[in-house]
């Protein structure tokens, strides 16, 4: 099966991006995976270093294994978020396909620095799935927000969009597969939508590499004409979070007032996971990535 630096370059090249959905149990990196099936679309599953923590490094490593045996699709388990360069090479050692080392908050030469360890420590390490190298991820720009629903607006300054002459000196310095950037978008859900500068994605990707994948945070809550435009501009993968567990809480709310006396919660659950099953869906059909599996 196709590596996920291929999948990428075809996603870039064809204009459509793959999707890049968080877990921290079970039944909802079931969902994801299914549903990729379904629509024979990449699975791209994330965690978080608060998700790893829960769901625990072997212990995802050991559920993508078992997803990839079981529904025959390229199955990638990815590294998000990840704040320290300590916590990245306990992922890389751990098994995980892709790492995305963030230190977006840091100094720019510290960033540079901290990724490019990372890049080198992963080309160290034996090749993961189909023999491919581990696909590192950095980021440059401030994205704000987290990833909940907030009852605020959030301001984004333009300080904080990614600068297209300092990315082309990130990405040639630390040598990273993918970028992610920062280009009005904000993590989680806020009073008011976000506004993409599109131009801004244009300008960054003209001034990089096409081998480098350009990666787009925070996708819940943006409209669907800014993300067809985003993936026009450049962006290959999106990453969505807040708007599958918005609706996998919102589904178990309503399965507990309409079971109150129900106690297992695999059938509880059902509701909650239909529910995040319908997003996805909706997700990558919006994407793009419907029918783009090749064996």
């Amino acid at each position: 099966m196709t590596g996920l630096k291929e999948i990428l370059a075809r996603a870039q090249r064809e204009k459509w991006a793959t999707g890049h959905f968080n877990f921290s149990e079970l039944d909802q990196a079931r969902a994801i995976v299914e549903v990729s099936k379904e629509l024979e679309s990449p699975a791209i599953l994330g965690t978080s270093e608060g998700e790893r923590k829960h769901v625990g490094l072997s212990e995802a490593v050991a559920l993508r294994d078992a997803f990839r045996k079981d529904f025959a699709i390229p199955v990638f388990l990815n590294a998000d978020h990840t704040k320290s360069v300590e916590a990245a090479k306990k992922a890389i050692d751990a098994g995980y396909d892709s790492i995305h080392i963030d230190l977006s908050a840091l100094p720019f030469e510290e960033n540079v620095a901290g990724t490019k360890e990372i890049v080198e420590y992963a080309r160290l390490q034996p090749t993961t799935y189909n023999l491919q190298p581990i696909n590192v991820e950095g980021e440059l720009g401030y994205l704000r927000g987290e990833s909940k629903i907030q009852q605020e607006k959030i301001e984004v300054k333009k300080e904080d969009y990614t600068d297209p002459a300092q990315a082309a000196d990130f990405v040639r310095r630390t040598g990273v597969d993918r970028l992610a950037i920062a280009v009005g978008n904000i993590h989680g859900i806020s009073l008011d939508e976000p506004a993409l500068d599109i131009d801004r994605i244009r300008a960054i990707r003209a001034a990089v590499p096409e081998s480098v994948a350009f990666v787009l945070h925070a996708g819940s809550g943006i409209p669907d004409e800014q993300i067809r435009a985003a993936i026009d501009a450049g962006i290959a993968n999106i990453h969505i979070n807040t708007d599958i567990r918005v609706a996998f809480v919102e589904g178990l709310r309503k399965a507990l007032a309409d079971a109150p006396d129900e106690t297992a919660m695999y059938k509880l659950d059902a509701h909650a996971v239909q529910a995040m099953k319908d997003v996805i869906k909706a997700k990558l059909q919006l994407f793009g990535s419907v029918n783009k599996i090749q064996i």
